[in-house]
């Protein structure tokens, strides 16, 4: 079965387990703790999860593949990978839906070449750093305009990101 499983950490034992699509991937729990986001590779959705009634509340149909996620603009927008669309998903955390779908190009490249995975926040928050996977290529894009401000060649298959706190430094993992 496909579930999105709550543990307690002290005790070890399991809280509860809620369904989901196949092959579920990504999860991010809101801030306030009481919403799960949880990606189906197979149903090319998002589960919305109520923590506390442990139960889906609503699938958001996004791309092919959602891998994972990043909260930006203060918590409004959810940004969903998307890996074998060659795209990420904007979500609105207001009403659950995609309120856009950004499409990544890199000239000399076919879209199924572009296989956006991993994803970091800058630590201002004005910036989410994706990775574009068999790309070779870290996307830098624009929270406010949601453009491509530019990519940039980092290594083989850049599928993991984390920023620095000080905003400086971008890691990358190559799975070469």
């Amino acid at each position: 079965d496909s579930v999105m499983g709550a543990y307690n950490v002290e005790t070890k034992a399991k809280l509860f387990d809620v369904k989901t699509g196949g092959e579920p991937e990504g999860i991010l729990v809101t801030p306030d703790g009481k919403y799960a986001y949880v990606t189906s590779e197979v149903a090319n959705a998002v589960h919305f999860i109520d923590i506390v009634q442990r139960k889906i509340i609503k699938n958001i149909r996004v791309g092919k593949r959602p891998r994972r996620f990043v909260l930006a603009a203060g918590g409004k927008e959810l940004w969903v990978t998307n890996e074998l669309g060659a795209s990420v998903s904007i979500v609105s955390t207001g009403d659950q839906s995609v309120k856009q779908t950004l499409e990544f190009k890199i000239a000399g490249l076919r879209a199924a070449d572009i296989t956006p995975v991993g994803m970091a926040l800058s630590p201002d928050g004005k910036t989410v750093w994706v990775g574009l996977g068999r790309a070779n290529h870290v996307a830098e894009v624009d929270v406010a305009t949601h453009q491509v401000r530019r990519t940039i060649l980092v290594g083989k298959r850049a599928w993991g990101l984390a920023a620095h706190p000080d905003g400086k430094i971008l890691y990358v993992t190559n799975a070469m």
